[in-house]
């Protein structure tokens, strides 16, 4: 049994239905959210916008303010608490990097952008090719 869970969360349903998954399926759990968000590029959309911040570190908190909300919120619905945390970088190898410190690792198919989509579940593939613990990938 899993006693610390590994939850990756973008603003997607099926990360916000991974969380439900984890809180239903394993009540006493610890759980971690983990938001990735990416590093300052020009190549990278949203994140590029980091790249004129003066305090990356704050920018990448309030960058990933939204997503963690919404999965306090999810728990609180479920009457549990739950840990959270930023990452900064390719989502797939953040995740990984986190995944030695917990029991297994929860994630969606895939986001919501049109690429996630196309890529349908890139990054939960990585993550299930890669991750030093068990993967659990939610539909």
């Amino acid at each position: 049994m899993a006693d610390r869970i590994l939850v990756a969360m973008d603003d997607s349903e099926m990360a916000a239905t991974a969380l439900q998954y984890a809180l239903d399926t394993v009540p006493d759990a610890d759980i971690t959210v983990l938001h990735v968000v990416g590093e300052p590029s020009p190549w990278m959309g949203e994140a590029m916008g980091l790249a004129m911040e003066d305090d990356l570190e704050s920018a990448k908190e309030t960058h990933a303010e939204t997503v963690l909300d919404r999965a306090r919120e999810i728990a609180a619905d479920h009457g549990r608490e739950i840990e959270t945390d930023v990452g900064m970088g390719s989502p797939a190898k953040a995740i990984v990097n986190r995944a030695a410190d917990f029991d297994q690792v929860v994630i969606g198919t895939h986001g919501e952008s049109l690429v996630d989509r196309l890529l349908i579940g890139n990054v939960a593939e990585k993550v299930f090719r890669r991750s030093p613990v068990p993967v659990t990938i939610v539909r």
